[in-house]
């Protein structure tokens, strides 16, 4: 049967290259990418919808305080014992995955990727977990998308536009933002804005939100009604809300990382898995509106409800006192970071959007009580404008996306009358954030190894590059008591290098022979069996380890050593050269295929 298929397939990538032109076939893969990638986030909305309804129904209706607190640790138990049985590989955190796909994976990705964040996600959020569905949806739509490039056999160029289509697709899909999916898109997967590589994107992201109308009807995600217009005179307070976005984004990243790093020191799993349960829980029992994604506790705070997005909680009856508020705001914005954190410290698996959008309406709305309360102006700002935009200045510093943040916001609320302050806000944040957090939450792993692709096009081409393609393994190998006729017979008259390894009889580098080192003497033959290549060799200018070195670093030493040549280690033993020529041709072709 699977020969069958196969066979099937090359009949029909045969018929192609004959009768439709890449370009046309990249236009038709992006709108097949974007439909899958819109069911990928159909399916995984609506199983975490009917997660939650099971959970939150009346079966339980008066009992549901209390398993607030064991709800979230049984679904991260779930979500490992699926991962262990039956994904049996690691699942990754989402955008994370996808951009390490792009950076060291030539834009490949497991098979497996398609289907384990949907057995994962909905479980985690369903069950409470305080994370999102934006990463594992945009993970599940690049997955497929670079799984059908990888079917059609396309080159690492349009793999790369394809996942990045699946990813504006997956976006477009759970958000109905199809120009922010774009930008989205083009920002954090810094792809290329180009002719070329609009259209692709364009179609996927249309073929997707318009499989999340057919699926889920034109119910939105956000809702945002204008009530009180931007006032000019409001703009210090909008570059004041920006440096408190800032501020905000910063600790969500420190604090983010801190306990990443705090649950990764840990080697039991099942420690992980009871602390971060356990923590969460609390949190969640104490301040239910850390239940799941909060869309229903940011959709109340854009209405200004402030009692219905605060829940059930130990202060409600002190609701009427405006201090109480703020401080329970506030509450929402510091232990949000905290309760996302412990989630997937304890093995859950979903994304940052949601927190990310929760956390700057809290902040957003607090700010704005609190310069009310204050009575710094003669009228009082709008509340729910200044938690609209709020989002807008956390994405923007969070995700160092600022015009994803601003499109996306006012894309989902409609909100564009808003869009001055948008642009004030986002800009502030993200300029102000990048000067402490240099890189995304999603960019940091990738950024501290060097692996990170950015917008660069020289920076982008070398770590596209792959050090084993540039490597040489057939120069002549030396020993260091051959004498120097041995090397005349056995190495000089028969290479046509100008450059010969010495190693030990285990492989390691003992030095380097160049034929320079030999020409002066190499016509007396009186010292020909007197002399030895330990007596003429020397150290070798720089050293490429290749298990540490990337094509930069490589470069780099290229350009310190002054060398043309440079020898390769692998665990300490020699395994080949790397020439300057080679690896400029390499970046010319990894160049003209990239820019193509």
């Amino acid at each position: 049967m699977k020969e069958k298929i196969l066979a099937s397939i090359r009949k029909f990538l045969i018929w192609r290259v004959k009768h439709v032109s890449n370009q046309n076939f990249i236009y038709l893969l992006s709108i097949l990418i974007g439909f899958f990638s819109g069911l990928g986030a159909v399916v995984l909305k609506n199983m975490t919808h009917f997660m939650q309804y099971l959970l939150t129904g009346k079966l339980i209706e008066y009992y549901h305080q209390a398993f607030y607190f064991i709800f979230p640790i049984i679904g991260i138990v779930i979500v490992q014992l699926i991962i262990k049985h039956i994904i049996r590989h690691k699942v990754g955190h989402g955008i994370p995955s996808v951009l390490f796909s792009i950076s060291k994976k030539k834009s490949f990705m497991e098979r497996y990727q398609m289907y384990s964040s949907i057995l994962t996600a909905p479980i985690t959020v369903g069950f409470g977990g305080s994370v999102g569905l934006e990463g594992p949806t945009v993970a599940t739509g690049s997955s497929i998308g670079a799984n059908i490039a990888r079917l059609f056999h396309v080159n690492q160029t349009t793999r790369t536009l394809l996942l990045g289509c699946a990813a504006a697709g997956a976006m477009s899909a759970i958000f109905k933002a199809p120009v922010a999916a774009i930008v989205f898109a083009i920002e954090v997967f810094s792809l290329d804005l180009t002719l070329i590589s609009l259209v692709p994107l364009l179609l996927a992201s249309a073929s997707a939100v318009l499989t999340s109308y057919l699926f889920l009807g034109s119910e939105i995600l956000l809702h945002f009604n204008l009530k009180d217009a931007f006032q000019i005179r409001e703009v210090p307070f909008f570059i004041l809300l920006g440096l408190v976005s800032a501020l905000t984004s910063v600790y969500f990243s420190k604090m983010f990382f801190a306990i990443e790093g705090r649950f990764e020191s840990m080697k039991s799993k099942t420690k992980r898995l009871v602390l971060g349960g356990l923590g969460l829980g609390i949190l969640i029992y104490m301040i239910p509106p850390l239940y799941g994604e909060g869309f229903s506790s940011i959709n109340n705070l854009l209405q200004e409800n402030y009692r219905d997005a605060l829940g059930a909680n130990l202060f409600e009856n002190y609701l009427d006192n405006v201090w109480i508020v703020i401080a329970m705001l506030a509450g929402m914005v510091l232990f949000k970071v905290i309760a996302t954190s412990l989630t997937f410290g304890a093995g859950g698996v979903g994304g940052i959007f949601a927190p990310t959008l929760f956390v700057g309406s809290a902040m957003g709305i607090c700010f704005a009580k609190i310069v009310n309360e204050l009575n710094f102006t003669d009228y009082r700002i709008s509340e729910s404008n200044f938690a609209l935009v709020g989002m807008a200045g956390v994405m923007a510093g969070n995700l160092h996306a600022p015009l994803t943040a601003i499109f996306l916001i006012a894309e989902l609320t409609g909100g564009y009358e808003l869009f001055v302050p948008l642009m004030i806000t986002a800009a502030i944040s993200f300029l102000v954030t990048r000067y402490f957090v240099p890189h995304s939450i999603y960019a940091m792993q990738l950024a501290k190894s060097g692996d990170l692709l950015t917008h660069d096009k020289d920076n982008k081409v070398l770590h596209l590059m792959e050090i084993d393609s540039v490597i040489e393994n057939n120069l002549i190998v030396l020993n260091p008591d051959m004498t120097l006729r041995e090397v005349i017979e056995n190495a000089v008259k028969i290479s046509n290098r100008n450059i010969f390894p010495v190693t030990d009889s285990e492989g390691n580098l003992e030095g380097v022979l160049l034929l320079d080192d030999i020409r002066p003497i190499m016509f007396d033959q009186n010292i020909y069996d007197s002399t030895l290549v330990s007596e003429l060799m020397h150290n070798a200018p720089a050293i490429i380890e290749k298990e540490n070195d990337n094509i930069k670093i490589i470069m780099r030493k290229f350009q310190e050593s002054g060398a043309w040549n440079l020898p390769v280690l692998e665990n300490g033993k020699y395994i080949g050269f790397i020439s300057k020529s080679k690896l400029l041709s390499a970046y010319r072709r990894k160049l003209i295929e990239v820019t193509s």
